[in-house]
């Protein structure tokens, strides 16, 4: 990332990671699929059941991956600077972290689940089987973690290919065990539930093989296993207000979904199924950002500031190309795509509305996503998570209590989509403005 032409790096790190965070989200959308198709009568309230848990399990996931987000700068900074030592000790304490960190909050989980789970307004239908699906969900959580984490140091490397590959071997085995548990053995969302578990802790066996067998400073051995407390500290210097950002950014959806689900079991399924369609397009914008994120952070690592410059504004620019593409494919394919998944008319016409609001919206969101990721890449890390707090959070959570409130509608509610990401790219660019890193901390020292 730091000699060469950038635009076809940009692009050859981007396309991977997308495809990764869509193979991901696939697991989720065979979920619905699935359970949708061909759990009978229960297809509805299974859907919502499943729906209901992705706004919970973000909650969880995104707040470690604002974690991995910092050890993907600190290592994409050791490696511009040629610090090989300072990769070793990132790797292996990032795999503590995670496995550690998996079992507390799966622990944590396992109590509260239910109390959590029915303050949701989820349907009396669909409550119980929202709970099985979390509970079965959380045993896997620490090699959920796990992967995330490994993909963090490919990232911090420069590499997002073999995190690829892992979860397209991965994919496909969800894809059968998901047809295999319900078709065969008649179960419903405990089997949709256990096929994304066992996904999920192969592509982490994948990923930690590559680790073993690299050849270069990302190589793991298992008697370099330990915490390496001023490394972690930086990790999380950067990681705590990515984590803090995704944890305010879930809970306010949380705040959403129980919205949604107030508005009767066939708007959640239809919500549900929308998700899993417009959530690819939100994949493609943070390639892009964490694109900028990398490629920022190896050359501040290597003192290239011009370089950083030009990260940002190929990452934009490719990035509105590339995005405008896929927002177009999914406006264009979105009802006959929404039919995969339950063939209602009715559901369709639901989803629809989630997917055009949300989907445009993703263009603003692809701004302040490569501006947050620039900003990253130099450390600075708290200001743009409080911004994105603030703006989009506080946003959707005052609108729930009063437009939601006085017109409650489907429609009503989605609208605070394109409101608060718009909102948030211009203060994001505002709050760049005012930091302008590149020439304040151009004469500085890495972190």
């Amino acid at each position: 990332m730091t000699e060469g032409s950038l635009w076809n790096k940009i692009l050859g790190f981007a396309f991977p990671l997308a495809f990764t965070g869509i193979l991901q989200q696939l697991f989720n959308a065979a979920d619905v699929a699935v359970v949708g198709n061909f759990t009978g009568e229960l297809g509805e309230a299974c859907m919502a059941a499943v729906g209901a848990n992705t706004p919970l399990i973000s909650l969880i996931v995104n707040s470690f991956l604002g974690i991995s987000l910092g050890t993907n700068v600190v290592i994409a900074n050791a490696v511009g600077s040629k610090d090989e030592e300072t990769v070793q000790k990132a790797l292996h304490t990032s795999m503590i972290v995670a496995v550690i960190g998996g079992f507390i909050v799966a622990a944590i989980g396992e109590i509260f689940a239910g109390p959590i789970l029915r303050a949701q307004n989820i349907s009396d239908e669909a409550v119980g089987m929202a709970i099985l699906y979390f509970r079965i969900y959380l045993l896997g959580l620490p090699v959920i973690l796990l992967y995330n984490f490994e993909a963090a140091v490919f990232r911090g490397m420069g590499n997002t290919r073999i995190p690829f590959i892992a979860l397209v071997i991965s994919g496909v085995v969800n894809v059968g065990l998901n047809v295999f548990f319900v078709l065969c053995l008649n179960r419903t969302v405990d089997g949709v539930a256990t096929a994304t578990v066992i996904s999920n802790m192969i592509s982490s066996i994948i990923l930690l093989f590559f680790l073993r067998k690299s050849k270069n400073a990302a190589r793991f051995d298992e008697k370099k296993l330990r915490i390496d407390w001023p490394i972690l500290r930086k990790i999380l210097k950067i990681g705590l207000p990515a984590l803090a950002q995704s944890a305010v950014f879930s809970s306010a959806n949380i705040i959403i979904q129980s919205a949604i689900n107030s508005l009767g079991t066939s708007v959640a399924a239809a919500s549900s199924a929308a998700f899993n369609i417009e959530i690819f397009s939100y994949y493609v914008l943070n390639s892009f950002g964490q694109a900028c994120t990398t490629v920022t952070g190896q050359n501040y690592g290597a003192r290239k500031i011009d370089r950083c410059r030009k990260a940002l504004k190929l990452c934009i620019i490719e990035g509105v190309v590339i995005e405008g593409m896929m927002v177009l494919f999914l406006i264009v394919f979105g009802k006959s795509l929404l039919a995969v998944f339950n063939p209602d008319p009715e559901l369709i016409e639901i989803g629809y509305i989630r997917v055009v609001l949300i989907t445009t919206a993703h263009l603003c969101s692809l701004f302040y996503d490569v501006m947050s990721g620039y900003l990253r890449g130099y450390g600075i890390s708290l200001s743009p998570a409080i911004v994105t707090m603030v703006t989009i959070c506080g946003i959707r959570v005052v609108w729930v209590l009063t437009v939601f409130a006085k017109y409650h509608s489907f429609m009503s509610l989605m609208a605070v989509y394109p409101v608060s990401l718009g909102l948030n790219a211009v203060f994001i660019f505002l709050l760049l403005l005012i930091k302008r890193p590149a020439k304040k901390l151009g004469g500085n020292p890495a972190p």
